[in-house]
C-alpha cells in the first residue's frame, strides 16, 4: 500500500488531497476576455465613464481561487491597463490621474495579502488533514475484518467530516477466546473525545487477549477510562464517559455480550424479521464507581442466514422535519435483502435521507454474520 494512502474504516480509499488552483492557462485565458469586454465597454461608452476600473475586480475573484503568484500576475496585468489607459485618455487634472493609480495599486496590494493569507490557511488545514489520517491509522481499524467465526462489515463518518476522527469508537481481535468486538461512543463529540477514546481502544486491545471472561475486559475498559479521567481533570480538562457494547462471537453462533450503557444490538434474520437484543442497560464506562453494580454477561445465539447490527447514536438520533427519531427496526426489516456488505452505507443512507440530510453526531454501523 502506497504511504500516502490510506484504507478508510468503510474500505474506502483515503488521501487527503492538495488544495487545487486552477490552471495558468484557463486564468490567462479568462483575464484577456474579462480585459477585451471591459474595454469595448469602456470605448463604447467614452473616456468618460471610466469602466476600465471595473478590472479591479479581476483579481479580487482570482485571490479565492488562485495561487498567490497568478493574483500578482493578474494584478499586475490590471494595473499596466489602468495605466496605459490613463496615459492614453488621462483624466481633466494630474492629481485625479494619480489618486486612480495609487487606488488602484491599493487595491491589488490588499487582494494580493488577502490570497497569500487564504493559501497559508488552505495549506495549515491539508497539513491538519494529514495528522488526523495518521491519528485514523492507529485508532481505527480498516473493514471488512474477517476471522474464523464472523465476518464483519461496516461504516463509520464522523460528524465533523474534515477531522476524519470524533467520538464513537470499535475495535475487532481474533483471539483464542473467540472473536471480540468493541463498539462505543465518548461523551462528546470531535477531537476533543480522541483521547478518552484511544485509552478504550488501547485498553481493549491489551485486555482482550489476556482476559478469559468478557466482564474482566470490561472492567479493563473501566479502568482505563478512570485512569484517563484522572489525567484529564489534573489537566483542567472534563471528565468523560463511553458507552459501549463488548461482544464475544465462538464458532456456531454463539454470542456473549456485556453492555455498558450503550445500545442494545439488533438482529435481523434472514425471514426480515427484525428483534432487539435484550441486554441489560449497564452503566457507562467511567461511571461504575458511582453505583458499584457488578457488570454481567448475556448470551444469545447468532443466526445462520441472519447478521447482528451494533449501532451508534448518529443512526438513531436522526431526526426528521418533524422531530421523530429514525425508526431503526422499521428500517432495517426494509432493508433486509440488502447483501451484509451494503448494509451499513444503506442504512446510514436511509437515515440521512429520513433527516434531510443534516447529521448530529458521528455514525457507527457493524454488521456481523457467522463466517462461511
Amino acid at each position: 500500500m502506497d504511504s500516502d494512502a490510506f484504507a478508510g474504516p468503510d474500505g474506502a480509499q483515503e488521501q487527503p488531497a492538495a488544495p487545487r488552483a486552477p490552471a495558468g492557462g484557463a486564468v490567462a485565458v479568462g483575464v484577456l476576455v474579462a480585459t477585451a469586454l471591459v474595454l469595448l465597454a469602456q470605448a463604447a461608452s467614452g473616456p468618460s465613464s471610466r469602466l476600465v476600473l471595473l478590472l479591479v475586480f479581476l483579481p479580487a475573484l482570482l485571490a479565492g481561487l488562485g495561487t498567490v503568484a497568478q493574483t500578482v500576475a493578474v494584478s499586475v496585468w490590471v494595473i499596466g491597463v489602468v495605466v496605459v489607459h490613463s496615459v492614453l485618455y488621462p483624466p481633466a487634472d494630474l492629481p485625479a490621474r494619480l489618486g486612480t493609480l495609487l487606488g488602484v495599486v491599493a487595491a491589488e496590494a490588499a487582494v494580493i495579502g488577502l490570497c497569500a493569507r487564504r493559501v497559508r490557511r488552505e495549506r495549515q488545514l491539508f497539513r491538519m488533514r494529514q495528522s488526523a489520517v495518521a491519528l485514523q491509522r492507529q485508532l481505527l481499524r480498516p473493514l471488512p475484518v474477517r476471522t474464523a467465526e464472523v465476518e464483519l462489515f461496516g461504516l463509520y463518518r464522523p460528524v465533523e467530516e474534515d477531522t476524519l476522527v470524533g467520538g464513537d469508537l470499535y475495535d475487532v481481535a481474533e483471539t483464542p477466546h473467540g472473536t471480540r468486538v468493541l463498539v462505543g461512543d465518548v461523551q462528546g463529540k470531535g477531537l476533543r473525545a480522541i483521547g478518552t477514546g484511544f485509552a478504550v481502544l488501547s485498553a481493549f486491545r491489551e485486555a482482550v487477549f489476556r482476559e478469559a471472561e468478557l466482564t474482566a475486559v470490561a472492567d479493563a475498559l473501566e479502568a482505563a477510562v478512570e485512569r484517563h479521567n484522572a489525567y484529564a481533570v489534573q489537566s483542567g480538562e472534563l471528565e468523560r464517559f463511553v458507552t459501549a457494547t463488548v461482544l464475544c462471537v465462538r464458532r456456531g453462533g454463539d454470542v456473549r455480550a456485556v453492555n455498558c450503557g450503550h445500545l442494545a444490538p439488533c438482529l435481523l434474520h434472514a425471514d426480515g424479521r427484525v428483534e432487539s437484543v435484550r441486554l441489560p442497560a449497564g452503566v457507562p464506562l467511567g461511571l461504575a464507581a458511582l453505583t458499584g453494580e457488578p457488570r454481567t454477561v448475556e448470551r444469545f445465539a447468532l443466526p445462520g442466514g441472519g447478521v447482528l447490527v451494533l449501532l451508534t447514536d448518529g443512526i438513531t438520533e436522526a431526526q426528521d422535519a418533524s422531530g421523530a427519531f429514525y425508526p431503526v427496526e422499521r428500517g432495517l426489516a426494509d432493508l433486509a435483502g440488502a447483501p451484509a456488505a451494503e448494509l451499513p452505507g444503506a442504512l446510514e443512507g436511509c437515515a440521512r435521507r429520513w433527516s434531510g440530510g443534516r447529521r448530529r453526531d458521528d455514525v457507527t454501523v457493524l454488521v456481523l454474520r457467522p463466517a462461511r
